[in-house]
């Protein structure tokens, strides 16, 4: 991995904006010695003159993965989709870690953001290919466990599936890729702070279809007005049919912005994520609710909040969003159903209410 590495940084720092490649050439240099802590000092030094700086931030958790730092480069990247949401790559880079931990729930919820953000991100859909086959092989295993004469069907596909990664591994392919780039726009390293780019839509407006030629059997004037009926037909139901993929990727991204900050233990984003008309389950006041959970996750050493079977439907500026949430801290492990209501402020999903069950 070491050497995909070292040529992609190269590639990266030529085809950077020329601050970010002069400052980065030192970094290219020391990797390819192959000092990886040399690397890394230098790029600490670089944070501290422009701690916000994504290429800088990403850099840093790209040596990180290659030094085996797992934890320390999770956080990198955690920080980095909180912070430049629009970028793929850190997302992709969490699924990989995530999944060499075996926490493949976690890598699929990652790498669906990756793909939400590029559609057309290639490696992130590979890489999503690979979880599933994973996710697979694990309930063939349980099957197996659960019923063995009954399943027989499992054990031949398990076993095609440790065949292909056995392939894989002997071929020298890696299961999963880490993007050592940021493919996506990311803010240009400037004098003053980096600002982040603007975030590509999730989907892409269709244009109508191009009119087809008049034929010789029929008047052309007659001809092109149906024509262009036609195409105003179709470019209004592709319209149609687009919005609500799009709320549905807005209120699914809202969700997991949420679970991500009460993960992190983030209590300015957590709270951001609710509305000021939230209720409260039994009565309780809003600011009596904040207090109460405040105390609870700043008591917490470490959470683990994972959304999972996510289905959101969107009626205007209402949305409901249903899913299973896997919570871990300390020995509380809990997987179970819940229903946030959500609301649209200002262009923005909103909690309003939340249901345990």
């Amino acid at each position: 991995m070491r050497n995909r590495l070292l040529a992609t940084l190269i590639a990266l720092a030529l085809s950077a904006p020329t601050v970010w490649a002069a400052d980065a050439a030192s970094v290219t240099q020391s990797l390819q010695k192959g000092d990886l802590q040399s690397a890394l000092q230098q790029v600490d030094t670089l944070l501290a003159q422009k701690p916000k700086d994504p290429q800088y931030q990403f850099l840093k958790g790209v040596i990180l993965t290659e030094q085996k730092k797992d934890a320390q480069a999770i956080q990198i990247f955690q920080s980095l989709t909180e912070q430049y949401p629009e970028l793929p790559e850190p997302y992709n880079n969490l699924a990989v870690l995530y999944a060499q931990q075996g926490q493949y729930d976690k890598a699929r919820a990652a790498l669906d953001m990756a793909i939400r953000t590029n559609p057309s991100y290639a490696t992130a859909q590979a890489n999503l290919g690979d979880i599933y086959a994973k996710l697979a092989s694990q309930a063939y295993q349980k099957a197996l466990q659960l019923a063995p004469d009954e399943n027989a069907n499992a054990r031949v596909k398990l076993n095609l599936i440790r065949e292909l990664f056995e392939r894989d591994k002997n071929a020298g392919a890696t299961p999963m890729k880490v993007a050592t780039t940021q493919t996506a726009t990311a803010p240009e390293a400037k004098p003053a702070t980096a600002v982040p780019a603007q975030k590509p839509a999730v989907v892409a407006t269709t244009k109508p279809a191009a009119k087809p030629e008049p034929a010789h059997t029929a008047p052309a004037t007659a001809l092109a007005a149906t024509s262009t009926a036609a195409a105003t037909k179709s470019a209004a139901k592709a319209e149609v049919a687009t919005v609500p993929a799009a709320e549905q990727a807005a209120v699914s991204e809202a969700v997991e912005r949420w679970a991500a900050a009460w993960q992190n233990k983030n209590l300015s984003g957590y709270f951001a994520a609710y509305a000021t008309t939230f209720k409260p389950e039994k009565g309780m006041s809003l600011s009596a609710w904040k207090d109460q959970r405040r105390a609870r996750i700043s008591d917490k050493a470490k959470i683990t909040v994972t959304v999972h079977a996510l289905k959101v439907q969107v009626d205007g500026d209402k949305a409901t969003a249903h899913f299973r949430q896997h919570y871990v801290s300390g020995s509380l492990d809990f997987d179970g159903p819940k229903t946030l209501q959500l609301q649209r402020e200002d262009g923005q999903w909103l909690i309003v209410r939340e249901i345990v069950g």
